[in-house]
């Protein structure tokens, strides 16, 4: 039996068991084959779902596939489920948007993270810029990247998933600037008055956000150096969080699968 199976196998096993559990488990899926699940699923399907030996659930691997399993052996020490099918994930957009968002405090940038993972982004990094205020060293850095990568597996498991976009590690906008070669550059500058009009799609975008103060003159004039197109969202003012929502709610709706 081939290991990845047909999407209609998807169909199939909600069919036939329900709603259940979505995890996320990066782990190789070969159907007929045991594996045990890592700490943190274990821990949430038997003691805070409290589910037993023979219930159903789905993994997906953050790589694009998906695995019906069924709990064989639930204990205080281990969860061991036996993958009965194999299938692709269907959740992922036809458009690729990397997204640059600036860092914001506090639950601004896991709200950022997760409405863009929901939104089919395809990946992000946050961006140090002249007028953010947030300034992330070391074993600090390593901690807070490792949450948001968390973030975006969470947000996945919720919105039907099966790839984990990647989170990158902070760096400064004119680096991440000089690293872009998606056709089509976007910036939100609310000054600018360019409401977006693109009709052709492209294959790839990259989505420029700026931090809660805006984007500072020097900044601007580095993404325009970058070729990247200012754009505004409308008359009102958008906090740094709501702006990618927007954004790519638009850009899903032009040229995803929105």
């Amino acid at each position: 039996m081939s290991n990845a199976l047909s999407a209609t196998h998807a169909a199939d096993w909600y069919a036939q068991h329900g709603k259940m559990p979505r995890l996320y488990v990066p782990a190789a899926f070969v159907t007929g084959s045991e594996l045990a699940l890592p700490e943190g699923p274990a821990r949430h399907v038997t003691r805070v779902l409290r589910m037993g030996e023979g219930a159903p659930l789905v993994l997906f691997d953050g790589q694009g596939l998906e695995a019906g399993v069924r709990l064989v052996d639930v204990s205080r020490k281990q969860a061991l489920a036996r993958v009965e099918a194999v299938w692709p994930g269907s959740g992922e957009s036809p458009l690729s948007v990397h997204l640059g968002q600036a860092i914001s405090k506090g639950d601004r940038m896991d709200y950022a993270i997760q409405k863009a993972v929901e939104l089919g982004v395809a990946a992000i990094t946050p961006l140090y810029t002249e007028r953010g205020d947030v300034r992330l060293k070391g074993d600090r850095e390593d901690k807070k990247l490792a949450h948001w990568q968390a973030v975006a597996a969470s947000a996945c498991e919720q919105s039907g998933r099966a790839v984990v976009p990647p989170v990158y590690p902070p760096m400064a906008l004119q680096a991440w600037l000089a690293e872009r070669r998606e056709p089509l550059r976007l910036m939100l500058h609310l000054a600018t008055g360019n409401a977006f009009d693109r009709q052709d799609r492209p294959a790839s975008v990259a989505l420029l956000i700026g931090p809660e103060g805006g984007l500072s003159e020097s900044d601007i004039a580095a993404a325009q150096t970058a070729t990247f197109t200012p754009l505004t969202l409308g008359p009102r003012v958008l906090r740094t969080e709501t702006a990618p929502i927007v954004a790519l709610s638009l850009l899903q709706h032009y040229f995803g699968d929105l």
